[in-house]
């Protein structure tokens, strides 16, 4: 019988009346030492809600979890979180695994992780952005089962569907089962960019998918495992806790940070688009409180941009492109919602640079944009219609492939 069927009938009155208040607030005194995970008919479920379908799994099992601050249970007013609701029902959590930015999600960008003691719940801490982004099987020794639940916003370079991938070939190898909580993705209403290439596949894009590719990330991880994309074209054993009242077409806020440099709904709506700011020395909205919601630098053209801001170290920031400096550029904080991607904005920055040898950081340029080629649509000077007119096929090819694994 497979493992995750061993259970399912045995424990499920334990999630009528789940779960411990965690961290959300200091709780009231009188609150009782449970809280309902119920919220209206027509809000979305996260698969953290869904505890009648993992609590049977796993319980009495030693586990891992990989988790960040967005890794939480929602109720009627506020949430919990999912590892110290889970503590509070005796669920014997082993170790935490932490992503980039770690797992109260406060490191900054690129910088490394370290493993340790989170103070709050005297969990060990093991990082995989750090010595190690791939779970060693050391790392893996003594646990029954890994769960996955951190939210995701749906474009390639946002580092935590690597870290997914790596995460499944380690229980692939161990024989270790697997569980993804699912969570809405807030750009999972398209499919749009240029499409990895073999050759510059690295961290910030372990397959040849588009930029944006328009799945959960339970969806993603289903992909993984039936594309034979883990190493040695093994599979994980998988179980996806899926979403209630959700669609593609949903709107979604997260309530909650999902990165340092992620403040709002306005900047992870404009990230795919302006995230290819990245691999460049222009200043994307980093070192102010409008991350990704503006661009701009030094050394653009005063006349062809009014809009004028200056990075200093902040939050999530410690070092931010033109740190100092007064940026020409535009403010696009109150810019409409997206559903493609805008290469608008990094061609009038580039159209408008007094130093257009100081533009690209070509190495980083090529591994957020997945192919060398569009830094040499942009240097050639062709239109946004004509690059996007490259796209088109690849695109379809990957929405074959993807129609085969949405749930929703």
């Amino acid at each position: 019988m497979p493992f995750f069927l061993k259970f399912k009938s045995t424990i499920l009155c334990l999630s009528i009346c789940f779960l411990a208040c965690g961290q959300k607030q200091k709780s009231s005194t009188n609150e009782s030492n449970s809280i309902s995970t119920e919220v209206s008919k027509k809000d979305i479920l996260v698969g953290a809600n869904q505890t009648q379908e993992y609590l049977p799994i796993i319980t009495n099992k030693k586990i891992g979890i990989v988790a960040n601050q967005t890794s939480v249970i929602f109720k009627k007013e506020g949430y919990t979180h999912l590892v110290d609701s889970l503590l509070s029902l005796q669920i014997q959590i082993k170790k935490v695994f932490s992503p980039e930015h770690g797992f109260r999600g406060k490191v900054d960008a690129g910088e490394k992780v370290k493993d340790g003691i989170d103070t709050q719940t005297g969990l060990q801490i093991t990082s995989l952005y750090g010595k190690n982004r791939k779970p060693t099987q050391n790392q893996l020794k003594g646990l029954d089962l890994i769960i996955f639940d951190i939210q995701d916003v749906g474009v390639r370079f946002y580092t935590y569907i690597a870290t997914l991938q790596y995460v499944m070939e380690s229980c692939a190898e161990a024989e270790i089962p697997i569980v993804v909580l699912d969570r809405p993705n807030p750009n999972g209403h398209y499919v749009d960019g240029p499409t990895m290439r073999v050759e510059h596949t690295n961290f910030l894009g372990l397959q040849t998918i588009p930029l944006v590719y328009g799945m959960t990330i339970g969806e993603y991880a289903t992909m993984i495992n039936e594309e034979n994309w883990l190493a040695n074209e093994t599979k994980a054993e998988l179980k996806v806790i899926t979403l209630a009242n959700y669609s593609h077409e949903s709107d979604y806020s997260i309530p909650i940070r999902p990165s340092p440099n992620l403040p709002n709904d306005q900047s992870i709506n404009l990230y795919p688009s302006l995230g290819l700011f990245e691999g460049t020395n222009i200043n994307a909205g980093r070192g102010t409180e409008f991350q990704f919601q503006r661009y701009g630098a030094s050394f653009l053209d005063s006349t062809a941009f009014r809009f004028t801001f200056t990075p200093q170290p902040n939050f999530g920031s410690k070092y931010p492109k033109e740190k100092g400096l007064n940026c020409f550029g535009e403010d696009l904080s109150a810019y409409q919602k997206m559903d493609s991607i805008s290469l608008q904005w990094i061609i009038k920055a580039y159209n408008n640079c007094n130093e257009k040898d100081k533009f690209f950081n070509t190495s980083g340029f090529t591994k957020h944009a997945g192919t060398e080629k569009l830094q040499a649509q942009i240097e050639a000077g062709l239109s946004e219609m004509e690059i996007k007119a490259s796209w088109q096929t690849d695109l379809e090819r990957f929405k074959l492939i993807r129609s085969k694994y949405l749930i929703y």
